[in-house]
């Protein structure tokens, strides 16, 4: 990623935070940069593996807190599955994933523009849509082998 682009989606962070009263810190720049350089989408045990070594003095509690501020503030995505761990997605917008059962890694899912998909999916009489998730469920290349 070349620096031009990072300085812009810093500047894009910090405004975003500061709406929510929030400030852009090294350790939530650190994360958000994590995130933004990934393909799957990690949980705060992975992200904190991973910045560590950038700032040695960060803890895991650390790690989480900014995760949620990013989250609250609208940057990132937190995908929750029961009991799994939380996982972190830079991707706010609606888009689908698919998730390994053995891992448990989550990735974005390509679909073609102008699914209809949804246009088949008729909810019980009386149901109340307020969001959808949609994944497909399966094994990735590591766990098959």
């Amino acid at each position: 990623m070349n620096a031009k682009n990072q300085i812009q989606r810093q500047e894009t962070l910090r405004q975003k935070l500061h709406t929510r009263g929030s400030q852009l810190t090294s350790q939530r720049a650190a994360v958000y940069d994590y995130l933004s350089g990934v393909k799957h989408h990690p949980t705060a045990e992975e992200v904190f593996l991973a910045v560590k070594p950038k700032l040695p003095r960060i803890s895991l509690a650390t790690v989480y807190k900014n995760l949620e501020t990013l989250v609250k503030c609208g940057a990132v995505s937190k995908l929750a599955y029961g009991d799994a761990s939380a996982r972190y997605d830079i991707r706010t917008d609606h888009h689908y994933h698919t998730r390994c059962l053995g891992c448990g890694k989550i990735w974005d899912l390509d679909v073609q523009e102008g699914s209809e998909l949804l246009s088949h999916i008729r909810p019980q009489a009386g149901f109340e849509v307020k969001d959808y998730r949609l994944e497909l469920l399966g094994y990735c290349r590591e766990c098959r082998r």
